[in-house]
């Protein structure tokens, strides 16, 4: 009964270790790779040579820019009234030519440097329960601007930086996050630490240790396919899920650009534990085979048959 007891229990072991492996991946990935402020801003400036991108972000700051202007009565200087199609036109265009140049690449990493550090402090303060998380965009809008005067627009010197503060995450959705984040800063250090005394474990315990490494690195396996199956299922979701002006294939390539590094852990996994399962599998296999060749050399020679005695009359 103890040998059943022994077996069971191992085999549970294993089992948990194979799951928990997956899981503190994810939880490890999730606190070192999005929560790093360089690691985010490198992992995102790709993007800014994205055509969605670029035209999503052109097609926001014209509108933008043009609208300032009509409030600042800079359309005077065209037509009278309002900001007229050729002038909005005129914005968009100088907006697209804006995003092809050095300085929105230096843009484009400031503002998402911004934008992380203002939820990583409302994520890790506590006392910023119950309060959106906010940015101001003048920094943004004055590069533009510079950038318009630099081109030789007309009107460019005239548009107006104002300290507008835009809601990045709502105090409900910021609240929710904040949580999380606390978890996943547990998570990430006890998860896979369980997972490898859990491994450990079950292989003590086991009856067949050979059996159960082989076992372990099979689970291992399997666990990293199926991480690897819920970032391509995640993305499907992630893309069809939101909506907004950069949506898309634009969705598709932030996904990809922040789960680079979960994919390949994943894959790392599916790779250790084959690599363990088949070394493990071909030790035994040759090892046992090694064995019966020299069984037959180290066998005792035949005792000598007894030589005849004499006997006296």
């Amino acid at each position: 009964m103890f040998p059943r007891l022994r077996s069971a229990l191992s085999a549970v072991m294993i089992v948990l270790a194979c799951l928990l492996a997956p899981c503190g991946t994810l939880a490890g990935w999730a606190m070192y790779e999005p929560a790093d402020t360089g690691r985010y801003v490198a992992a995102m400036a790709p993007l800014a040579d994205d055509p969605g991108v670029r035209d999503a972000v052109a097609d926001t700051l014209g509108a933008r820019f043009a609208g300032l202007a009509g409030r600042a009565g800079l359309a005077d200087e065209a037509a009278a009234g309002p900001v007229n199609g050729g002038v909005r036109l005129f914005v968009r265009d100088a907006a697209r030519s804006f995003t092809r140049t050095e300085a929105f690449h230096e843009g484009w990493d400031t503002a998402n440097r911004t934008v992380h550090d203002a939820v990583l402090r409302a994520l890790r303060d506590d006392g910023a329960a119950g309060r959106a998380v906010t940015v101001d965009l003048a920094p943004v809008t004055e590069r533009v601007r510079d950038r318009l005067t630099e081109d030789h627009v007309a009107f460019a010197r005239r548009i107006p930086v104002r300290h507008t503060e835009v809601t990045v995450l709502p105090a409900r959705a910021a609240d929710r996050l904040r949580k999380g984040y606390h978890v996943l800063d547990v998570a990430a250090f006890w998860l896979p630490l369980a997972a490898v005394v859990f491994a450990v474990t079950g292989i003590v315990l086991a009856a067949c240790r050979r059996r159960a490494v082989t076992a372990a690195g099979i689970g291992t396996a399997l666990g990293g396919a199926l991480l690897a199956l819920a970032v391509v299922v995640g993305r499907r979701l992630t893309v069809a899920g939101l909506t907004g002006p950069v949506d898309g294939p634009t969705t598709g390539a932030v996904y990809d650009a922040l789960t680079e590094t979960l994919r390949t852990a994943a894959w790392l996994l599916v790779a250790l534990g084959l690599t363990v399962a088949l070394v493990s599998w071909l030790t035994g296999r040759y090892g046992h085979l090694l064995r019966h060749r020299r069984a037959p050399a180290e066998s005792p020679a035949e005792p000598a048959p007894p030589r005849p005695t004499r006997t006296r009359l």
